[in-house]
């Protein structure tokens, strides 16, 4: 049925629709994200499918869809606007000013409120798994959200859309898949469990293994899981089972004897993989299944010879059809499990490939001796040296005393001391916005937190619009609080990891983007031909990404190794006030050099840049200004006060 229905309390849940094929929806994400809603029993949205193309055919589309949760189908132009500069799925609060987009940051809106609608079912909430954390880190710089949310997905999808009858070549993320399920498990009792492991083994007569990582399957598809735990010998299964049947904890003992109490870490055996993320099942499971079972159809109906290659991914997909509800919500989307046969495992093990062990050797190398100077004598021997380009307007400041309460950071939860800072602060990026901002522009406040910076120009700047983007939930519902009581209307609100906007914008600002967001903010806005004025943070974090490769610049990589760069990083964090004035000296020039490494490859791509300190530099130990305009726009140098 076309068209949208809302109620004034709804919010409204957008999925993408591509096309079916072998009873899949495409892409993907929404095959998933109805597996969800299905597994939850959810009714609190407003579901709409969104055609991609206004031809695509829906006549099947009935026996896909989850049969108890009410869809309708619309075209991309009946998207509010602020879901149209989004990637799909999005859900929208009314008035359409607060978005969630992106698959994690939605499956983890849905499984909130499928619990605050049923709060008797304690096994939704815990999907998202220990301190509520599973795929909460962005896939920008965690591997694994990036595995689950993006490149998995993404790999099925090609998969399932090759017509070839020849052997396929097996996407290289379902390898990934395997390897990391042939991983030790890492929990946050594990030295407990382990030795209750230890306890078990020798009980029974048996060493531990000698291969760490190796996975033994731990069920027949047959089995319940009622049978499954009365018999299986393993105590991983038995502690995964008792959380989702609400049994007794089965790691739950008297105290050990002291050979147990006494043996080694390193004695112990490994954990092994229940389900994706360790012993418990969660929203990673949720993610993998339909895009598992889906790759699963095809490798068994055109080569079921290529099944031997992943014995611990048909193991945890056998595995899963024994989690309670699970069986019956695949069902109602047109997952239909498949009977796989039982497979050895010694096979298990995936060789690393090269390019993983030597990305890994590199992060570990130790710093160098004798601290950052060496590297630093290198860059000033290719006249490279550390020198800001001064200040446009050092005194200028907001009145604050004239603006309204809400506005200020003194209204929020800091001492008077970090509100001052905070204030400062913001003077300096408010004014360097104001100074390049023309009626009718957009400004993306990245990595927006509670609105510190974003709230104050949709304030100063009612003629433009702000957009706040912000991967953290709570701070952005702060921020829209203190918007709401300042009556902006000029002002939009988006949850989502950076990437997943798409809208075009003028001016790109970020205060303290932690390590590489602060690179993600520029390349984005280099993407977007916007001008950006970022202060970077944590330097300490920036390493080697999927996206980044550091140093940056040609001028800098011709200079000097990753490890030398990371060595600037580690030093360029070292800048804390209560550090020698040396130590702090030296921490303000390697910042600097990291940020002129930034400058100088935004100005590859046609930017005029300068790296700026704050005034004062008091205002915070990470005081550095990075500022690009297109060189375009005509207007490459800042304009001094008067």
């Amino acid at each position: 049925m076309k068209g949208i229905k809302k109620s004034p309390t709804e919010e409204s849940l957008y999925l993408e629709y591509s096309h079916q094929a072998e009873g899949c929806i495409f892409p993907l994400h929404t095959s998933v994200t109805l597996f969800l809603l299905s597994y939850c029993e959810c009714k609190v949205f407003n579901v709409c499918l969104v055609l991609i193309e206004e031809s695509a055919d829906t006549s099947f589309l009935k026996e896909a869809l989850p049969q108890d949760v009410e869809i309708q189908i619309i075209s991309k132009q009946e998207l509010p606007p602020i879901v149209q500069n989004c990637c799909l799925p999005a859900v929208v609060d009314q008035p359409d000013i607060f978005c969630r987009a992106g698959l994690a940051v939605v499956l983890r809106h849905i499984i909130q409120k499928s619990y605050e609608a049923e709060p008797s079912r304690k096994e939704i909430l815990e999907l998202l798994g220990f301190k509520k954390t599973c795929l909460k880190a962005c896939a920008e710089v965690s591997q694994w959200t990036r595995l689950c949310e993006l490149t998995i997905p993404l790999a099925v999808e090609n998969f399932l859309q090759e017509s070839s009858d020849q052997p396929p070549v097996i996407p290289e993320e379902i390898l990934e898949l395997e390897r990391k399920l042939s991983e030790p498990v890492r929990v946050h009792n594990d030295d407990k469990l382990r030795r209750q492991k230890l306890k078990q083994q020798k009980a029974a007569g048996s060493e531990p293994p000698s291969g760490k990582g190796k996975v033994k399957s731990k069920a027949s598809p047959q089995k319940t899981p009622k049978d499954v735990a009365g018999s299986s010998k393993s105590l991983e299964l038995k502690v995964a089972l008792s959380k989702l049947t609400v049994q007794e904890d089965a790691a739950a003992t008297n105290r050990e004897p002291p050979h147990i109490r006494k043996a080694r870490a390193s004695d112990l055996p490994p954990l092994e993989h229940v389900f994706a993320e360790g012993l418990y099942f969660t929203l990673a499971d949720i993610v993998l299944l339909p895009c598992i079972h889906h790759f699963l159809v095809i490798i068994c109906k055109k080569f079921s010879e290529k099944l031997e290659q992943f014995p611990l991914l048909t193991s945890w997909y056998q595995r899963i059809q024994d989690v309670p509800k699970v069986k019956t919500a695949a069902s109602k989307c047109g997952i239909y499990f498949l009977y796989l046969p039982e497979l050895l495992n010694s096979a298990s093990k995936q060789p690393v490939k090269s390019n993983e062990v030597a990305a890994v050797d590199e992060q570990n190398d130790p710093l160098f001796v004798g601290g950052p100077r060496p590297t630093m004598t290198k860059l000033m021997e290719k006249g490279i040296k550390a020198t800001f380009s001064p200040h446009p307007c050092p005194a200028w400041t907001l009145d604050w005393s004239s603006l309204p309460a809400a506005i200020s950071p003194r209204e929020g939860k800091m001492s008077t001391d970090r509100a001052l800072r905070k204030q400062q602060q913001l003077n300096n990026l408010v004014y360097l916005v104001l100074n390049q901002a023309k009626p009718g522009d957009r400004i993306v406040d990245f990595c927006s937190g509670g609105g510190h910076v974003g709230i104050v120009l949709a304030h100063m700047l009612p003629s433009c619009q702000v957009i706040l983007i912000e991967n953290k939930e709570l701070s952005l519902i702060r921020a829209k609080k203190r918007s709401d009581e300042l009556g902006l209307s000029n002002i939009w609100f988006i949850q989502a990891n950076m990437e997943y906007f798409t809208g075009m914008f003028n001016i790109g600002v970020a205060l303290h983007a932690c390590g590489v967001a602060t690179d993600m903010v520029i390349e984005h806005c280099i993407q977007m031909r916007a001008s950006f004025i970022t202060c970077p943070c944590c330097y300490g974090f920036i390493q080697n990404t999927s996206k980044f490769n550091f140093p940056k610049s040609e001028k800098f990589k011709k200079t000097l190794s990753y490890k030398e760069h990371m060595l600037l990083c580690r030093f360029a964090d070292q800048t804390a006030v209560q550090l020698p004035l040396q130590r702090r000296l030296v921490g303000k020039q390697c910042m600097c050099l990291v940020d002129l490494d930034r400058a100088k490859a935004a100005a590859e791509h046609g930017y005029s840049v300068q790296v700026i300190s704050m005034e004062p530099e008091s205002c915070s130990p990470k005081n550095n200004m990075i500022v690009g305009v297109p060189m375009e726009n005509g207007h490459s140098h800042l304009m001094p006060c008067h």
